[in-house]
């Protein structure tokens, strides 16, 4: 549910307009390096105020409440909170009766019986990503040698990113994009086959992330447009690079010790500017919507950081598994 991993394994909680956020992490190794400053820069680059973002801005400071002492983690669960501030809740009130199209407003209530908080998204808000970014800071501690990078590669079908978003700032309507992630200095041999592949692994995390559609690993869709004698991974060198990387690193579900490369398809956001037609559960028609609050046009701009977090603790999962298994009887 709202739980993942094996041995690193973390919680989430929270609502979009509730006290607060945050994340537990269950299995963070004893004695890593970690004070409040070493979340800012990757918080930063998820936070909100550029273009084409909402302008709720909160200050997003981690809260360490449990498993760290003298700036070190304990080995006891480490709960990270942030609270929330800016909330603009009377925004939301009308979804109770108008559910918003392309968002959980209607699921929600009809799972949870009309008790979930509905405020802002409540617990499918992408706010929750903060705390898997949290998380992303602290397993990225434990793999220094791992290196992530998540880019943003397209927005609204164009390569040119800010083209793309003024448009859409023009258009006063939302676009999606496609996010690539790449890990490089992974070892070989991190994955099981079949049910914990690296791909599958990291595919359930990524659906994690709200607006994520679609993933992919290395050449992805386009390999049924290619021959097998093209698109297998020549092994050039005795430790398995290779001269191609179309597997995307990962063979039969493992590391194969090249960059592992994948991209996600981020959905155009649900709140949109634009009046949209939808059923009003109170009158039993289907009538116009204007969607308040505040929202992001392209909050595929805001993935990338998201997208390095969930493979830095999906990676230091899998190697803490890995070095558990090859411990001395």
């Amino acid at each position: 549910m709202n739980s993942f991993g094996s041995i690193f394994r973390i919680h989430i909680f929270g609502e979009s307009h509730g006290k607060t956020i945050g994340v537990l992490i269950d299995g963070c190794p004893p004695g890593i390096p970690l004070a409040p400053e070493d979340f800012s820069s990757d918080l930063l680059r998820r936070k909100a105020g550029a273009s084409a973002t909402t302008t709720r801005i909160e200050d997003d400071t981690p809260l360490i409440q449990s498993g760290s002492y003298n700036g070190f983690t304990t080995g006891a669960p480490l709960c990270i909170v942030f609270e929330n501030n800016n909330v603009q809740s009377k925004d939301y009130e009308s979804v109770k009766v108008q559910p918003r199209p392309g968002h959980a407003d209607f699921v929600a209530a009809k799972k949870f019986n009309g008790f979930n908080d509905h405020r802002g998204g409540g617990h499918f808000s992408g706010r929750l990503t903060l705390a898997l970014v949290a998380a992303g800071v602290v397993a990225k501690k434990i793999i220094p040698s791992v290196h992530i990078n998540g880019m943003i590669e397209e927005a609204g079908g164009s390569k040119n990113i800010e083209e793309a978003v003024a448009l859409a700032v023009e258009n006063q309507d939302s676009i999606g994009g496609i996010v690539e992630c790449k890990v490089s200095g992974l070892p070989v041999g991190l994955g099981e086959p079949f049910f914990n592949s690296v791909e599958s692994l990291i595919s359930h995390a990524a659906f994690a992330i709200p607006a994520i559609k679609g993933i992919e690993f290395g050449s992805g869709f386009s390999a049924v447009k290619m021959t097998g004698s093209t698109h297998n991974d020549s092994i050039v060198e005795a430790s398995g690079k290779t001269a191609t990387n179309f597997a995307g690193g990962i063979n039969g579900g493992i590391t194969n010790g090249n960059d592992l490369v994948f991209r996600v398809a981020v959905k155009p956001p649900s709140s949109t500017p634009k009046a949209q037609q939808t059923m009003n559960l109170e009158s039993g028609r289907v009538e116009e919507l204007k969607v308040k609050g505040r929202h992001d046009l392209c909050i595929a701009l805001r993935v990338p950081v998201v997208l390095e977090s969930i493979a830095a603790f999906v990676i230091a999962d899998l190697m803490m598994i890995e070095q558990s298994r090859k411990l001395p009887a």
